[in-house]
């Protein structure tokens, strides 16, 4: 997804058009086919499947840190008006009913598509998180718990992984905000290492919309927000879905 996006932006910033296509990119209109409001993304993305599995529900490898938080958040839900955000094997799952622009279709097996925060399968081996959204605030808390597939230096979490939950955090927030669907940048800065198995709290806020493009800011830290493990910022390009003739 961040490849993709360089390339989108590299492209738009020279010729203010997507590959392949024969006209400028049209602007974003919030009346769009998700509907005009962040609770019709939230009810869209976030519908809860029976037949798909959820990964962002609790499993035997979560450590008492990473459930304690999860179950303030889940009060919260109830309460303060979180969303807890379902995490599938696919980001096709989240978009049943909708299909992506044109230009971002691609030729593949469906059966090998797979999210890459989701590519390890073994409970508690790669990227264990959960992500609560918040509508009202337009802001995420992503509750990571990083497994022992995932080692940079010896006993720490490698930075690279701590990267892509990031990027895919920003995804899920700008895309609930209002289709931001594309990285176009991301920075990130490197504060202190996660050991792991430990827990780590993202701490993800749109910053503001303009010009078809969504600005995000993340503070990742300790529970008791005494470390910093990083700073970073993302920019994301809204585009808008399209309803499906039939879904399924």
């Amino acid at each position: 997804m961040l490849r993709r996006g360089f390339q989108m932006a590299v492209i738009l910033g020279h010729h203010g058009t997507l590959p392949g296509a024969t006209h400028l990119l049209p602007r974003f209109n919030p009346a769009s086919a998700f509907g005009s409001s962040t609770e019709s993304l939230v009810s869209r993305f976030c519908q809860e499947m029976t037949k798909t599995k959820n990964y962002a529900l609790p499993n035997a490898s979560w450590g008492p840190d990473m459930l304690s938080l999860y179950h303030e958040f889940l009060e919260k839900t109830k309460t303060d008006g979180w969303v807890r955000v379902p995490s599938f094997r696919s980001n096709r799952d989240h978009i049943r009913g909708f299909k992506l622009p044109l230009e971002l279709s691609a030729n593949s097996d469906k059966s090998d598509w797979r999210l890459f925060t989701r590519c390890i399968e073994r409970e508690g081996q790669g990227f264990e998180y959960v992500i609560f959204f918040q509508p009202s605030e337009k802001k995420s808390v992503c509750l990571f718990q990083p497994g022992p597939c995932l080692e940079g230096v010896p006993g720490f979490a490698h930075g690279g992984s701590l990267a892509a939950l990031i990027d895919e955090t920003f995804s899920k927030t700008a895309c609930l905000s209002g289709e931001g669907l594309l990285t176009l940048n991301f920075n990130i800065r490197f504060k202190n290492l996660i050991p792991l198995g430990s827990l780590a709290v993202l701490n993800v806020n749109v910053e503001k919309i303009e010009d078809q493009k969504m600005y995000l800011s993340c503070v990742t830290q300790s529970r008791d927000q005494q470390t910093v493990y990083a700073k970073a910022s993302g920019t994301f390009l809204q585009m808008q879905l399209e309803e499906e003739s039939s879904q399924q």
